[in-house]
């Protein structure tokens, strides 16, 4: 991870390559998995998800603690605007993201990055 000397210079600030790693949903956009990495990337079901539905699925991460903020974002796979995704439960070795599909009826297999944020106790 850069320094904040070097964030300063305009290197980014994150996680070194190869560091990451990759999960594919199985069977559903509800289907969890497992990939204990600080960052990488999750590819979803391409299984359709109605406009104005929302999918959740637990994704298992041995680098989460109670204490951290994952962030998640859509890569690829969507039309612009038409999936939000969105972390919304933090647990001690585990997070849950939310798809919310703001278009209609759509049916992608999307790419969302996530990276995690450590925290500290208040």
């Amino acid at each position: 991870m850069a320094s904040i000397f070097e964030a300063v210079a305009g290197k980014a600030i994150g996680y070194p390559e190869g560091t990451g790693g990759a999960v594919v949903q199985e069977t559903s956009k509800a289907t969890g998995g497992t990939l204990n990495k600080p960052a990488g990337e999750i590819t979803t079901h391409d299984a359709s998800l109605a406009g104005g539905a929302e999918a959740s699925f637990v994704v298992t991460n041995s680098f989460v603690g109670l204490n951290d903020v994952p962030v998640v974002a859509v890569r690829s796979g969507a039309t612009t605007g038409t999936y939000v995704a969105s972390v919304s439960a933090v647990a001690a070795g585990s997070f849950t993201v939310t798809l919310s599909n703001l278009g209609t009826t759509a049916g992608e297999a999307l790419v969302l990055n996530y990276a995690i944020i450590k925290g500290a106790e208040a």
